[in-house]
């Protein structure tokens, strides 16, 4: 998968030769392009449920990448992911040695969705949710180095 993702990455570079690199995907995704990005020059990574622990497993972590990263990246998760606790999350964002955010999805699952009930309770929508998100990885690409260019 890390082949395959870093062909499509040049492939891409060679048809938009300017600008910035931002690699972003939802679980396995995120996880591939942080693994890209230590042999490619990415600008930021933006990963959307990252899958923390290996099939919801707290003992088995998946954090061996997110520590060697250089980039710039913004988590986004859902409080009731079982795939990424938050607390393991906090834990291991405290040690990487790159600047790291999160945008916190209040109910959300790994797939980011809240429950109807909660919605309901809020009188918020999936869309406004998902409204929330965006604004949050906006402010990521817009408040990063790369912005400028």
């Amino acid at each position: 998968l890390v082949a395959t993702h870093r062909k499509a990455l040049s492939q891409a570079r060679e048809r938009h030769p300017a600008g910035s690199t931002i690699l972003i995907g939802k679980s396995m995704g995120g996880r591939i392009g942080c693994h890209v990005s230590l042999t490619e020059k990415v600008d930021g990574l933006i990963c959307l449920g990252y899958p923390l622990c290996a099939m919801g497993n707290r003992a088995k972590l998946r954090d061996e990448v997110l520590r060697a990263l250089t980039t710039p990246i913004l988590f986004v998760q859902g409080t009731r992911d079982s795939l990424c606790p938050l607390d393991l999350l906090e834990r291991v964002r405290t040690e990487m040695k790159t600047p790291n955010f999160l945008h916190v999805v209040e109910g959300g699952d790994h797939s980011l969705r809240a429950p109807k009930r909660q919605l309901q309770g809020t009188g918020e929508t999936q869309e406004d949710v998902d409204q929330q998100i965006l604004k949050a990885i906006t402010g990521f690409v817009d408040q990063s180095p790369f912005a400028a260019d």
